[in-house]
């Protein structure tokens, strides 16, 4: 065996050596080695440390130069909020820098479930760790334990998904906001009437969370009001404004209207038509143009904000503690958003 083949051998050992002492394969550490890329930083990591502790005689890659890659979910729908979240993770990208995190903003509709289950798995083929906005059906429950059977921490965002492998949930409480809706329409309301509840997608959790805190608080705080059935626009303007319109025919005393979603613009046009806009208690989430706008005219009594910058701040900020430090949050208290109740007295 000539000089060169010794040589050619000798590698040979060392990498398998390296790749021994990561756990990886030596295609892997060749990639690592080479930077041709594909390879978690995780991994880059580890196939580094292993190559300092096997006396590598090379130079080798700068493993700070590789940032946490992570992918956040969020619903295509074209609400206002997940706009916002959108935009929020894009500054803390921003802010944090290229060094520190690659983070992939992806938006997926929220139906079939199948398509967005199928991305995550994706996901956690490339990624370090995931964000994600989904609903509770089994086939995302599949694909976060598939995650975490790949060791790739999940953070659930707004909406939970109880008894799922998430690591944590962030988010403020769905229940308690509907209860709070419910207590400030029991206050601004003192006297008999009946009250509208619409609810943009019924089959969602953080929508059934608010009705039904809604609904409790009302019961027990405020019994000489009497609640409508539910009005299920299932996020269609046109749907709404019918559903809506039939139900103010139906009544001639109707004195508040809790809206646990979004489409404020067809609710408040059709609550004008009726002559109800500024004479009824309306109450809504999240602060935008529009609720902004109808709560400067008196036509909102009030909409409670669930802060998209926390949400995008908190998620991002345990995710990588966990995969810097080994950090684990409390499933809930760590990732609890607060929420903010909003009157035209208090606008920013």
């Amino acid at each position: 065996m000539n000089f060169t083949g010794a040589q050619k051998q000798m590698k040979k050992l060392t990498l398998i050596k390296v790749a021994e002492l990561a756990g990886v394969g030596i295609a892997t550490v060749d990639r690592v080695l080479n930077e041709r890329g594909g390879v978690r930083p995780e991994t880059v990591r580890k196939v580094l440390r292993a190559a300092r502790q096997a006396g590598l005689q090379r130079l080798l890659p700068d493993d700070t130069q590789h940032p946490w890659q992570i992918e956040v979910f969020l619903s295509s729908n074209g609400t206002w909020f997940f706009q916002q979240l959108a935009d929020e993770f894009a500054n803390i990208a921003d802010r944090l820098g290229y060094r520190k995190i690659k983070l992939f903003r992806t938006l997926v509709s929220e139906n079939p479930p199948e398509k967005l289950a199928e991305k995550i798995k994706k996901s956690g083929e490339l990624r370090d760790g995931i964000i994600v906005y989904g609903h509770d059906y089994p086939v995302i429950h599949e694909a976060l334990s598939w995650c975490k059977d790949k060791g790739v921490p999940v953070v659930t965002l707004v909406s939970d998904l109880p008894n799922s492998h998430r690591f944590c949930h962030v988010g403020i409480n769905q229940y308690q906001a509907g209860r709070t809706a419910g207590l400030l329409m029991s206050q601004t309301m003192p006297h008999k009437g009946d009250v509208i509840m619409v609810s943009g997608r019924f089959d969602f959790s953080a929508h059934i969370q608010r009705i039904s805190g809604f609904r409790d608080a009302i019961t027990q705080r405020a019994p000489w009001l009497r609640l409508r059935e539910v009005l299920a626009g299932e996020d269609e303007r046109h749907k709404i404004r019918t559903l809506l319109n039939q139900a103010l025919q139906q009544s001639d005393n109707v004195v508040g209207l809790y809206n646990s979603g979004d489409n404020n613009s067809d609710i408040s046009a059709v609550l004008q038509q009726h002559q109800l806009l500024g004479r009824c208690c309306y109450i809504t989430h999240e602060l935008y143009d529009v609720t902004k706008d109808l709560l400067q005219t008196g036509a909102l009594s009030y909409t409670l904000d669930q802060n998209a910058r926390q949400h995008a701040v908190l998620a991002t900020d345990l995710l990588i503690r966990h995969l810097e430090q080994g950090f684990e949050p409390d499933l809930y208290q760590d990732g609890r958003v607060e929420l903010r109740i909003v009157t035209a007295e208090n606008l920013d």
